[in-house]
C-alpha cells in the first residue's frame, strides 16, 4: 500500500518549480488560486506572440474546464496587474495540463500508477539521467518505473527518488486517453452531486415566511 493518500493530493507542495521570473509569477497567483480550489502545476514564459504567459492549473480533483479557465484568468489578471513582475506586454494563456501532463507532485504517480512517463533526474540514477516506462507504484521517497527498453545490463524496473527528479511528463497512450476521461467524468459527476446535496441543505435552512 502506498505512503501516500490521494486525498491529500490537494496539499501536496511540488516536486518540480519554476525559477527566475517563472518563480516570481507562481509566487504571486499561488496564494490566489489555492482559496479558489485551484492548483497551480506550472507557469512558464515564452517568446511566442512576442510574449506569452503560459498557467497550467486544475482543480484539486484534477478536472479543468474552459470556464475554470476563464474565471482563473480573470483571478490572477490583477494581481499580475499589480505587481508586474514581467515588465512588458505579453499574452496571458491559462490552460488545463492535458492529458499527456507534467508530473508535479507526489500525488500524480500515485494517481497515473500503470501508465507510460518518461522523466529525466538531476543527478544520476543507475549510471543514467534519463528513464522511460511504466509506473508500477509510488511512496513517500521515490516512484518505481518497468523501463519500455532495459539496457543488457540494467534491471527491468529502476526507483527514482523524488529528490532527483528534474522533470517529468506523461506518455499518451490509448490507455491513458481512455483512464484520463473516465477519472474526468467521475471527478464532474461527484463534484456536480456535492453541489446539488449543498443546494438541498442549503434550502433546509431557509427560515419559513410569516403570513
Amino acid at each position: 500500500m502506498s505512503d501516500i493518500d490521494t486525498a491529500d493530493i490537494q496539499q501536496e507542495p511540488r516536486l518540480i518549480t519554476e525559477t527566475g521570473i517563472d518563480r516570481r509569477v507562481a509566487d504571486i497567483i499561488e496564494p490566489v488560486l489555492i482559496p479558489m480550489g485551484y492548483q497551480l502545476v506550472r507557469v512558464r514564459l515564452s517568446a511566442q506572440n512576442g510574449a506569452t504567459l503560459q498557467i497550467m492549473a486544475e482543480r484539486t480533483d484534477g478536472t479543468m474546464t474552459v470556464e475554470d479557465c476563464e474565471a482563473v484568468s480573470t483571478a490572477i489578471s490583477p494581481v499580475l496587474d499589480v505587481d508586474d513582475p514581467i515588465g512588458k506586454a505579453y499574452h496571458l494563456e491559462v490552460s488545463s495540463p492535458g492529458i499527456d501532463r507534467p508530473m508535479v507532485r507526489k500525488g500524480d504517480f500515485v494517481r497515473w500508477t500503470g501508465h507510460l512517463v518518461k522523466c529525466e533526474t538531476s543527478v544520476l540514477v543507475e549510471n543514467r539521467k534519463r528513464f522511460r516506462g511504466v509506473i508500477l507504484g509510488a511512496d513517500a521517497d521515490g516512484f518505481t518505473i518497468e523501463r519500455d527498453q532495459p539496457g543488457p545490463d540494467e534491471a527491468p524496473t529502476v526507483v527514482v527518488p523524488f529528490s532527483a527528479l528534474a522533470e517529468a511528463k506523461l506518455i499518451l497512450t490509448d490507455e491513458l486517453i481512455r483512464d484520463a476521461l473516465t477519472a474526468d467524468k467521475k471527478a464532474k459527476a461527484a463534484r456536480e452531486a456535492a453541489n446539488e446535496n449543498f443546494e438541498e441543505l442549503d434550502g433546509d435552512d431557509e427560515t419559513p415566511s410569516q403570513e
